[in-house]
Parts: structure tokens; sequence; C-alpha cells
């Protein structure tokens, strides 16, 4: 998996929009035998299934032989991807479960996982309306990338398969710094939370022998999938920090 998720089942969160659409799109074109759309807009996410599947039957016909996108999984043998939406809120994490539940049924497990849904609140952390700002963006940032992957990683881990584990941060993950004070106190410790977290999860897999699970978090300098400095954002675009991301992930970078 060093080059590719060929014939791998890759889990998106967040995939109706921003870097998430684009690693859809992504695992399409690289042939990923099954893509798992998880976001919690609904007519996003159906904008994005059919897209997604017009692309495959495109490289269907475009590879009639089972050539780069052939895919064990694919309907009649016929080279292409599958695509699984699920309409969900990561907030709650017992949909989370439930979620995970039916893709187990559906393609026994994962073999990739991109969290890339975050939110943020850029008020200062004394005007969040009675602790629910604070808790569901501790929810969404930090808890449910945990929560995903205790879902999927004992298969992760029994199977001899490569897997990742991939976190879309911001870029106060690494502690609080300039620019801090514009995305808000509860969004920075949030996600250093997961940074932390991915980090000692990485550690764990090694000690105990669980290599072939790597384990990366991105941490990127601060950008609302558009919305950055405008000097920066002429160099570092979505389409440039979605290919640096999954090139890191492919091979197994810790950051």
């Amino acid at each position: 998996m060093t080059r590719t998720v060929r014939g791998a089942r890759v889990l998106i969160t967040g995939a109706a929009s921003g870097m998430g659409y684009l690693f859809a799109e992504r695992a399409v074109r690289e042939g990923a035998a099954a893509v798992v759309l998880w976001d919690r807009d609904e007519a996003a996410l159906s904008a994005l299934t059919a897209r997604l599947r017009a692309q495959v039957m495109e490289q269907r016909s475009a590879s009639p032989w089972g050539g780069p996108t052939r895919s064990p999984s694919s309907s009649a043998g016929r080279p292409g991807t599958t695509v699984h939406p699920f309409v969900l809120d990561l907030a709650e994490l017992g949909a989370i479960a439930q979620t995970a539940q039916a893709v187990r049924k559906e393609l026994d497990g994962v073999d990739v996982i991109v969290n890339a849904a975050g939110i943020v609140r850029s008020s200062p952390f004394w005007e969040h309306d009675n602790g629910d700002d604070t808790r569901r963006t501790m929810l969404i940032n930090a808890l449910a990338p945990m929560h995903i992957a205790r879902e999927f990683l004992p298969a992760m881990i029994s199977s001899a398969r490569e897997a990742r584990i991939v976190t879309i941060a911001g870029g106060t993950g690494a502690g609080a710094g300039a620019g801090a004070g514009d995305v808000g106190a509860v969004h920075s410790a949030s996600v250093a939370a997961v940074v932390a977290w991915s980090d000692s999860l990485r550690a764990e897999l090694r000690h105990q022998g669980f290599g072939h699970v790597r384990v990366t978090a991105v941490v990127r300098p601060w950008m609302l999938d558009g919305a950055v400095d405008p000097l920066l954002a002429r160099v570092l675009t979505p389409e440039r920090m979605a290919d640096g991301v999954w090139k890191a992930m492919l091979a197994g970078r810790k950051r």
C-alpha cells in the first residue's frame, strides 16, 4: 500500500465536502475495492455518490479488460470500485457504532480510515453556548476518530493486510502558537488531543508487534478548504494539500 490504495477498502469521514471529497475521488481513481463515505449532509452525500459511481463507469469503459481499476468486489467481476454512502452525525457516538456495524456487514471491515471530518468554533471560549459548542467540537474532532478506530482496529490487527489510520488535524494541533487565537481554544484542544492520541496509538501498535497498521496525524497549516490567507492560498491549494496528505498516508508517515 506504499503507492496506491488499489484493492483496499477505504473509509472517509466528512466525505461530501472539502478534502474528504478530494480523497473520495482519488480513492476511486486509484482503484480502491470499495469507498465508504460518511457525512451528515444527505444531499451532498447523494450527489457525491452519484458522481463517484459515474466515475467508476467511465473507468470501466476505459478499461474493459480489468486494467488498473480491477476489484474482486466489483459486481459481476467487472473492474471498478463499489461506493457505500452512510449518513450520520459523528457527534452521536452511538451512530458511529451502528454505522460501523453496517459497514462490517457489507464489506467485512476496512483497510484505510481517513478522518477528514472536523468542525471549528472560532468564538472565544467564554462565548460558547452553555458548553454545547465545546462538547460538539470535542466529540467530532477528537472522540469520533477514536471511536471509529476502535470499531475497525480489531479486524485490522488480526489481518495480514497493511492498514492505515489517518486523521486530518488543524494547524494548532502541535500546541498553541501563531494562529491559535483565530480558531479558538476549544478547537486547539480538540486537535491537540487527537494528535496525541494518534502518536500514542502508533506507539502501542508498534510495541505490540502490529506495525502493519500505521497511524498518521496530519497537522496542516490552518485552512478551511480555501478560507486561508490569500497569499498562502495561491500556493497551498486544497488539491495540493490533499495530494500531500494522501502520499504521507500511503507512505505510513507519522506526520
